[in-house]
């Protein structure tokens, strides 16, 4: 007969090793299964607390999978932009049936940057930049989807005023950044002769320039900070309900299950509420995805199916996700053991340390602290811009269950709600520690970028708030005689809004002799002088040159305060108007000789205006036909009260006059909505997190109701009355998260005020964020408050003292 004890019956021979139950990898599939079934088949309040995991972690995988995405995405952007551009060859090909000309036309309507090209074909077969399938004839444009809208609203008058081209036809997708952007191609006439150049192909080659240091920190910056509280939200959403979990582990050790067993049916639970993390991620981001085209970042702005996460980054994705959720199970089961009559905690409770609990957070400030005055290469300080932001954020998870306790612990008295909730979180308060730690990352990593973008973005608005002072637009374009600059100051002068204009054209000359006017990094060398040809009037407008008549020549002595500027051109001197450009391209030399006669006038540079010449010339004595790279410089003046208007009808006459024509002076400011963009959806992201951390946290909450059931009904039948446990509710949410808050703070305005400080910025803290995101922290106190006084009120009732 066979029994429990002896379970291979009276045949069993003395010495033989007793029957263990299946083990090995059999055993722990069967564990992780079970596991597995617990987190599917726990009833309706089970389901909940999977689906909350599921959805906490299914957040954190979508914004995992949108930073997979960057590299592939700018990609595909940089890529559409090289294959659409050519910026000129250092040979330009000679005209051919396979070549055209180009120049670019780009202007900008009430702020919103419109691209523009403008193309001449040499023969019959040009090439043809992709997105078109014929190049427009003259007269003709074609535009992008986006701009054809803009065309077609009712206030762009302006805007089809200037682009007086008949619609030909619609540029395809291969020839645009994203869907959002503005741009045109339409055929050249004369008036953009002098801007443009021939080419033979389509498609650019970058010559790669070292990022900034503003752009590094942000880059850096936005990664770590967008990315952590992801991680440590991504670990506290696999512990959503961990209390019932522990309770549930508590009941199979009484059927015979051992410690280890419970952890491996932990872990399978683990495994599913990350599983089905991973695969609403999926689901989020893939619906997600499709709004990236109406998004528009510094000036970056893609078509949905650009943004493709890369395989090796999904991948690791996908195995780093369930790695998480399985070893922040089993590291919460270290303290933990779930004995067959309930849950034992650690006993006695060990009070915590704070000197290992600094060493994160002092690491990431000294790493931080050490980019001030080391100057090492780019990608060494991005390395220790990163590793510190990321140790101080973590830092912020290991102070805060210290900071708790210690609070808790002095926190004798009060009134009995105030009472029953302190006694509460000094038992056990790692639930609330838990979900409190997202919040706190989130919210200091929030704050930090938040002052970044706060600082750059006031920077960026004070110098076009300086440059927009004055009321007055410059103008740049090619000049090939003295005429057309007439015409276009005449156009100007003419257009409503407009107060005054003055115009020249201005070119480089070289040194007879010398090597030439540029250096080899492009700039203005010292051997180099300008020369400026006007009419007597507009020349007056450069320097105090007195009488004047057709065929007078000037050179001016500029004074600084100091005396007359070093380098000044004499009579008599002879110059190179032919001078090599610094890139290679030289013609033969145009010697010019300044006369004997040019009178020597002295000037001075007044702040905001360029530098007035050289050499003054009017256009009998020098024709600008002889220059190399003749430019129109105008300056145009208008009505300060009518800004908006006068603006656009500025540019509109300088494209008629000359569609090549660039505008110099800082009118609008780009960067306040790109700033603000972002901005916005920092604080949007920061709120989803303080919305679904409220939700664990009313999940914990009910959970250690739903233990204190019996306690809850004593206390109902001495007469407690409800409001009494309502108030020790609040208070017991409360604490954790105006301390969790409080810290936050503290640490995201110290990390904003080290960044910028590495940057040499003045620092600037966005007060107006910072109290807005502690009431949202009080509103979430008050939700889980509201939102945990039903089951409250439920279990105190006398029906909880009965017992089987």
């Amino acid at each position: 007969m066979m029994t429990l004890l002896d379970t291979r019956g009276t045949g069993n021979r003395a010495g033989s090793a007793p029957h263990r139950p299946p083990g090995g990898p059999a055993g722990w599939l069967r564990d992780l299964a079970l596991g597995a079934r617990f987190a599917v088949t726990g009833g309706r309040e089970g389901r909940f607390r999977t689906a909350l995991s599921a959805v906490g972690v299914g957040i954190g995988v979508a914004v995992l999978l949108l930073a997979a995405s960057a590299p592939t995405l700018l990609n595909a952007w940089h890529g559409r932009e090289k294959a659409r551009e050519n910026l000129g060859q250092l040979h330009e090909p000679r005209a051919s049936d396979r070549t055209l000309r180009y120049a670019q036309a780009d202007t900008s309507f009430h702020g919103d940057a419109v691209r523009g090209r403008l193309v001449r074909p040499d023969g019959a077969h040009p090439p043809v930049p992709p997105g078109l399938r014929r190049l427009p004839g003259p007269g003709e444009m074609v535009v992008s989807p986006a701009l054809r809208d803009l065309l077609a609203e009712p206030g762009s008058g302006p805007l089809r005023d200037r682009l007086d081209y008949k619609v030909v036809g619609t540029i395809g997708d291969s020839g645009l950044l994203g869907p959002q952007e503005l741009t045109f191609v339409a055929g050249m006439d004369d008036r953009s002769a002098g801007e443009s150049y021939r080419i033979d192909r389509f498609g650019k080659i970058f010559d790669p320039q070292p990022p900034s240091a503003r752009l590094v920190l942000l880059i850096v910056l936005a990664c770590v900070v967008l990315l952590m509280p992801v991680m440590v939200f991504v670990g506290t959403a696999v512990r959503f309900g961990s209390d019932r979990r522990e309770a549930r582990l508590a009941a199979l050790r009484l059927v015979g299950a051992d410690i280890p067993t419970t952890r491996r049916i932990a872990a399978g639970e683990a495994v599913v509420g990350a599983g089905l993390g991973l695969a609403v991620g999926l689901l989020i981001f893939l619906v997600g995805r499709q709004a990236a085209g109406a998004v528009t970042l510094w000036d970056v702005n893609v078509f949905p199916a650009d943004v493709v996460p890369a395989p090796a980054l999904a991948a690791l994705i996908a195995v780093l996700v369930p790695a998480v959720a399985v070893g922040v199970t089993l590291f919460a089961q270290r303290s933990v053991t779930a004995e067959p009559l309930g849950v034992v905690r650690e006993a006695p409770v060990r009070r915590r340390r704070i000197v290992w609990r600094l060493v994160l957070p002092l690491t990431g400030l000294a790493l931080l602290s050490s980019l001030v005055w080391e100057p090492d290469p780019v990608w060494f300080r991005a390395v220790r811009l990163g590793v510190g932001s990321a140790l101080l954020l973590l830092g912020i998870t290991a102070l805060l269950p210290w900071l708790v306790e210690a609070v808790v612990r002095r926190l004798h008295g009060g009134p009995v709600p105030w009472q029953l909730a302190v006694r509460r979180l000094q038992l056990s308060g790692a639930a609330a520690n838990r979900a409190v730690s997202g919040i706190t990352v989130a919210v200091a990593g929030a704050i930090a970028l938040h002052m970044v973008f706060t600082t750059f973005q006031a920077g960026f608005a004070e110098a076009y708030a300086k440059s927009a002072a004055r009321p007055v637009i410059e103008l740049s374009g090619s000049a090939a005689d003295a005429q057309r600059t007439r015409d276009a100051l005449a156009t100007l002068r003419r257009t409503p809004g407009v107060t005054w204009a003055h115009g020249t054209i201005d070119a480089l000359a070289g040194r007879a002799g010398e090597r030439g006017a540029r250096g080899a990094d492009g700039h203005l060398s010292a051997d180099s002088a300008t020369v400026v040809v006007g009419d007597c009037a507009e020349l007056r407008h450069r320097a105090p040159i007195g009488s004047c008549r057709d065929g007078d020549v000037f050179v001016t002595e500029l004074r600084n305060g100091t005396g007359r500027a070093p380098g000044s051109v004499r009579p008599g001197a002879r110059l190179n108007l032919n001078p090599p450009d610094g890139y290679g391209g030289a013609g033969p030399p145009r010697p010019w000789t300044v006369p004997d006669s040019a009178r020597r006038v002295t000037a001075v540079r007044h702040p905001g205006e360029d530098l007035p010449g050289d050499v003054l010339a009017t256009p009998g004595a020098l024709s600008p036909a002889l220059l190399r790279a003749p430019e129109m410089k105008l300056r145009v003046g208008y009505d300060k009260a009518q800004e908006t208007a006068a603006v656009e009808r500025i540019r509109t006459a300088a494209f008629h006059a000359n569609p090549g024509m660039r505008e110099l002076s800082a009118i609008d400011n780009p960067h306040d909505r790109q700033y603000a963009g972002v901005r916005t959806a920092v604080y949007v992201g920061a709120v989803v997190v303080l919305l679904l951390i409220g939700a664990g946290l009313i999940v914990s909450t009910v959970e250690q109701l739903r233990e204190r059931r019996r306690l809850l009904s004593v206390l109902n039948a001495y007469g407690t009355r409800r409001s009494t446990m309502g108030w020790s509710v609040l208070w017991q949410t409360a604490i954790p998260v105006v301390l969790g808050l409080a810290l936050a703070v503290t640490v995201g305005v110290g990390l904003g005020t080290v960044l910028l400080t590495t940057t040499e910025t003045g620092v600037r803290v966005d007060w107006p964020v910072v109290a807005s995101v502690t009431g949202l922290g009080a509103g979430v106190i008050l939700l889980v408050t509201a939102l945990s006084l039903p089951p409250l009120w439920r279990m105190m009732r006398p029906d909880g003292l009965r017992t089987e």
